[in-house]
């Protein structure tokens, strides 16, 4: 009597031991199912990036919300010579618009900029007379956007982003560029998320 008592605690043990074993590995599979489903959403966000020129300031505070969405990386396009009120001032003859009527002209860009790991470009400008400005296509003199997928976006009072998506795409036909979308400073986050939305499913 005395010996069966003894086997069954002992088998009883070995159920416990197994049963215990079994929970830790599907607590272990599960832990890394998590981190694999973490890793991936992380690798989504870390693969895009958004760059913006701003001279106003407009246009960097969508580029900021954008990129907050997105939890991205963010680079401003900063011009050498740095534009002031007066250069702006478009009812006279300024620099803005003596830029925008120069076919070549191509404003410097103070700071480097490194795409390289980047396979989405959220880019963003303000509209200067009906399209984009011409520092934008110095990005594009500068840096190989190839197997690159550019989201163009634009801040404009009241022009849509058509015809500067269009002025890009005839400047370079091999890059792959999507429509884009126009922006004001009172939009919300909600259609900054839709944009989002439509552009990484």
């Amino acid at each position: 009597m005395k010996n069966k008592i003894i086997l069954s605690v002992l088998i009883l043990l070995t159920l416990l031991i197994i049963t215990g074993c079994n929970n830790k590995t599907q607590n272990t599979n599960s832990n890394n199912s998590d981190s694999s489903t973490s890793s991936s959403e992380m690798k989504k966000s870390s693969n895009s990036i958004v760059l913006y020129f701003s001279a106003t300031g407009t246009t960097k505070s969508i580029a900021q919300r954008i990129a907050k969405q997105l939890n991205s990386d963010i680079i401003e396009i900063i011009p050498k010579e740095k534009y002031k009120s007066e250069d702006l001032n478009y009812n006279d003859d300024c620099r803005a618009n003596r830029e925008q009527n120069d076919s070549k002209a191509r404003p410097e860009i103070e700071n480097a900029i490194d795409i390289t790991k980047y396979d989405t470009i959220y880019l963003g400008y303000p509209i200067w007379w009906g399209t984009n400005p011409k520092i934008i296509l110095t990005l594009l003199d500068t840096y190989d956007f190839t197997e690159k997928t550019i989201i163009p976006f634009c801040t404009s009072g009241s022009t849509e982003i058509t015809n500067s998506v269009n002025e890009l795409r005839k400047y370079n036909s091999n890059l792959t560029i999507k429509d884009g979308r126009r922006f004001s400073s009172s939009d919300s986050d909600e259609v900054i998320k839709e944009f989002i939305d439509n552009n990484e499913s």
